[in-house]
């Protein structure tokens, strides 16, 4: 859902001019890493590369369910795949993102502690 509301001012970051498409990039990667088991796979990502049955195991969740969840964060570019003979191992497109979870789930666990 992309909200039609105009924004008031200019809109920077770091000083920097950012246009609406940039903006809504931005809450299109926001949106898929929304989901819990999401937000799972980058943290099992950032130790480096995994394929899909290691991240079932890790994180005790279906394999469909797995792959559909990597399909979302690969077309919205947080991840990508490589194959290794039959198997295709998945890692985090960049450090950014990581940043992105890990200071979230800081932040949460910030709010749960007050």
């Amino acid at each position: 859902m992309t909200s039609q509301h105009a924004t008031t001012g200019p809109t920077t970051v770091d000083n920097k001019a950012v246009d609406r498409k940039a903006l809504d990039a931005a809450g299109e990667l926001l949106r898929a890493l929304s989901a819990p088991i999401r937000i799972a796979i980058v943290l099992q990502l950032l130790g480096g590369g995994r394929c899909v049955h290691e991240l079932v195991g890790a994180l005790s969740v279906p394999q469909p369910l797995i792959s559909q969840h990597l399909r979302v964060l690969k077309s919205a570019g947080v991840v990508h795949g490589e194959r290794s003979g039959r198997e295709v191992v998945y890692s985090l497109v960049d450090d950014h993102l990581a940043h992105i979870v890990t200071d979230a789930i800081t932040h949460a666990t910030e709010e749960n502690q007050s």
